[in-house]
């Protein structure tokens, strides 16, 4: 394979290389500080060490890690090894991870030492999930062949292994809940994920040598993606290995931030810290924020700070990128996304097939060198999605004529929690399991401090079922940020003639909002 072969892994060898004693991390929880050299170096051990212990190119790596330095270097030496990464949500429930690596096909397991438990009921179930190695990081494991993780990549020399993949090889393999209720994996390639990295480089103001703050979970696209293009940009990431808002402000000052992404939900917590404008903040330039709508009015709260926050539409099919928008056109152009990515093209279409005019509603395509290869193994999920080289995304949008973008409403039903996606379907599911529920439908209650939480609409035919029945019923079943926060009972759940809920006629019924 030769030198110019685009694998994302070779990011970090390469930025090394130009500038080995920049600080690349900042492990904020480990107190840990490493150049680029220092993480190069990690990653290439543990590139070698896998190889060594048998994990070939193409073999599936899951990550259930925090935030941390490890997350990084793993998933750097993964991506240099050829083998392919399966970064784990953490909040989801053991029956959802056990789904999840079942479909992969992992066969590896590098976990931290907060999800002990996690791992433990998966080695419990009766498959054991098919997972052959285990790589504990932090406190020494108790499980039966798990390996100290340090101990493990240390034994890999620090020079740079083969390169084990390429371009259109799969790098990784991200789960986003389907609207079927399963999971689907979304794969990218090296070739994608460097387009993704290449837009963002080409639109947002990342200047080398600028300090990211990394608060999002890595698991996610829109972590993810930005970490990589910080590795490709020199610019050095402060990982918080979970979100505090005051924690934030305070690496904001003493780390001389100047950027960063955090969704809405975030940006919130942020402003209800006491005497949060006391921070120096001067070194901030902007912020910016997805995952859901930014209230204009927390754009202005921001901007009287002399914080520019840019909105930011994508999905994990694209990688992230989609569109971007800057504080000053979000205020003049209210309810905007912005409009497409540098190396992105968006369009809205009709039913038909054909473009609409300026102004009318259509669903969103996206086109560019960053979206998906497919969805692991669902040919037809794929097929539904890509069309023409176009990614269906699903949401319904306007456009004007100046090429900015105006999502109206999510074809899919989506609801966003602080930032996380939930799929009704999912959540419907997990609750037609509930004895005594014949019907079911979810929809979201607007949440001062999530943005959206699910509010669960159930038919029973046991009329002793009550509100606190079903949601212990949930609590073993979905993640806590999928969970139902309130339950309302009805005679009847409207539908279509060909059986859809009709959510648009559920949210008229039920306008309240959810329970803090």
């Amino acid at each position: 394979m030769t030198a110019l072969a685009n694998n994302i892994g070779d990011l970090l060898t390469r930025r090394a290389a130009l500038n080995p004693d920049r600080e690349a991390v900042y492990d904020v929880a480990r107190g840990v500080r490493l150049s680029f050299s220092e993480l190069a170096g990690r990653a290439h051990a543990l590139a070698h060490a896998l190889a060594a212990d048998g994990v070939k190119p193409g073999d599936r790596v899951a990550l259930l890690l925090m935030n941390s330095a490890e997350f990084i270097e793993s998933f750097f030496a993964i991506a240099r090894l050829g083998a392919v990464i399966v970064p784990l949500n953490w909040r989801l429930t053991p029956e959802e991870l056990r789904f999840i690596l079942q479909d992969s096909g992992a066969r590896t397991l590098i976990f931290d030492e907060d999800f002990e438990d996690s791992v433990t009921a998966l080695m419990a179930f009766d498959d054991r999930t098919g997972l052959e190695r285990l790589l504990a990081v932090g406190a020494p494991s108790s499980l039966a062949g798990a390996k100290p993780y340090t101990a493990f990549r240390d034994q890999g020399a620090s020079t740079p292994p083969p390169l084990g993949a390429q371009d259109q090889d799969p790098l990784y393999i991200m789960y986003t809940s389907g609207t079927t209720g399963l999971p689907k994996g979304v794969v990218h390639t090296h070739e994608s994920a460097l387009w993704g990295v290449l837009t963002i480089s080409a639109t947002a103001d990342l200047r080398p040598g600028d300090r990211y703050l990394q608060a999002l979970p890595l698991f996610h696209v829109g972590a993810l993606t930005p970490g990589t293009a910080c590795i490709y940009l020199g610019v050095t990431s402060i990982v918080m290995r979970s979100f505090d808002p005051a924690q934030a402000w305070r690496l904001i000052e003493e780390e001389r931030v100047t950027t960063g992404l955090l969704v809405p939900a975030m940006l919130n917590f942020m402003l209800q810290v006491p005497a949060f404008e006391a921070f120096d903040r001067s070194a901030l330039r902007w912020i910016m924020s997805g995952a859901a709508p930014v209230p204009v009015s927390l754009i202005e709260r921001y901007g009287a700070l002399a914080i520019d926050i840019l909105q930011v539409y994508g999905l994990t099919e694209t990688c992230g990128p989609a569109c971007l928008i800057d504080s000053e056109s979000a205020l003049a152009r209210v309810g905007s996304t912005g409009r497409a990515f540098f190396h992105s093209d968006v369009k809205i279409v009709a039913e038909d097939g054909t473009t609409c005019a300026t102004g009318a509603p259509g669903e969103v395509w996206v086109r560019g060198r960053h979206i998906m290869r497919e969805y692991w193994n669902r040919p037809e999920a794929t097929a539904e999605t890509l069309v023409k080289g176009w990614l269906r995304t699903g949401d319904v949008a306007t456009m004007d004529a100046e090429g900015f973008v105006y999502i109206q409403d999510r074809i899919k039903d989506m609801i966003i929690s602080g930032g996380e996606n939930i799929y009704p379907a999912e959540v419907e599911n997990v609750l037609l399991g509930v004895p005594g529920v014949v019907d079911a439908a979810v929809i979201g209650m607007t949440s001062e401090r999530w943005g959206e939480s699910p509010l669960a609409i159930l038919v029973r035919d046991d009329p002793t079922l009550g509100e606190a029945a079903v949601l212990a019923h949930c609590q073993s079943r979905l993640a806590r940020y999928k969970q139902p926060r309130a339950v309302r009972f009805v005679d009847s759940i409207p539908r279509n003639p060909s059986g859809k809920i009709l959510k648009r006629v559920l949210r008229e019924q039920f306008p309240e909002p959810a329970p803090e």
